[in-house]
């Protein structure tokens, strides 16, 4: 069953409004707060959920509550359900604690993708992330890196607050032997780090972008966003050529409960995902 206000999924798809069982087949500690789990249908007989980059679903840690969380595997059909969580809150923490073979309910695909506008994408491609905001844009990272010859130019910006918090060091190697220009900075560095130190602005303004031929995506801190799609701006993009994913406490997913409301905006319906067009005179609303 679907409600009303959610688009029914296309011939084919798998959309779930009550949570599903999944059974963890692998848990992966990025960081001492953050962790990415793999999952499948507990029933091996059912169809996978089927997402686009940017959607959320509705993780439920069963006798302890529901949370949203981006999806942040491998886009498309098939293969195991992959998201990131990082402990802040008492169902964060259950799922984060989780192991394989333990149980987990789903609930989703929710949201607008970063890819469901009719503006087109353009020829060039450029990834900004902030923290935790590097899950929901990795798809997008694997998709330009599965697809590199299709993009005259694939940036990627990862910022984080230090070292310790940064997410999926392991794959950066790979990204960039794909082809992709990967650039990691940090706010506070330890003796150990040999990278780049400052705001993603920092490293932004040294790239020669194509304002013209370039799409750019946005995720992280509302503070981060904005700092970056203003300098953007001034660099001579289109606010449409700039899309960001909006994080608001989402409780339903379906736009009925109101606690994502974030000025006409439901975020969970009519987000995550939006042009810088639509949302940025929204951007600096906290609360209603």
């Amino acid at each position: 069953m679907t409600s009303l206000l959610t688009p029914a999924p296309a011939a084919g798809e798998r959309f779930a409004m009550t949570p599903l069982p999944f059974v963890v087949t692998h848990a992966h500690r990025e960081n001492s707060a953050a962790v990415t789990l793999a999952m499948e249908p507990a029933d091996p007989s059912a169809a996978p959920i089927s997402w686009k980059p940017g959607q959320f679903t509705m993780l439920y840690a069963f006798g302890v509550g529901e949370i949203p969380v981006s999806i942040s595997g491998y886009p498309g059909v098939g293969g195991p359900l992959v998201q990131t969580v990082r402990d802040v809150g008492a169902v964060s923490h259950a799922i984060t604690e989780l192991r394989a073979g333990q149980m987990l309910g789903v609930r989703g695909p929710f949201g607008r993708g970063w890819r469901d506008r009719s503006e087109p994408e353009r020829d060039n491609i450029l990834i900004v992330a902030g923290g935790l905001g590097l899950a929901p844009v990795r798809p997008l990272v694997y998709n330009a890196a599965a697809r590199r010859a299709a993009y005259g130019t694939a940036e990627v910006i990862i910022g984080s607050r230090n070292p310790d918090e940064l997410l999926y060091t392991d794959e950066y190697r790979a990204w960039r032997e794909f082809g992709l220009n990967v650039i990691v900075t940090v706010d506070r560095a330890d003796a150990d780090w040999d990278g780049e130190v400052g705001m993603v602005t920092q490293p932004l303004a040294e790239l020669s972008l194509e304002p013209e031929r370039t799409t750019a995506y946005l995720c992280g801190p509302e503070v981060m966003m904005r700092a970056t799609a203003a300098a953007l701006i001034d660099h001579g993009f289109a606010p449409g050529a700039i899309r960001l994913s909006m994080e608001r406490s989402m409780k339903c997913g379906v736009g009925v409960c109101g606690h994502c409301q974030l000025g006409p905006e439901l975020i969970c319906r009519d987000g995550p995902c939006y042009g810088y067009d639509e949302i940025s005179g929204l951007m600096a609303v906290k609360e209603l």
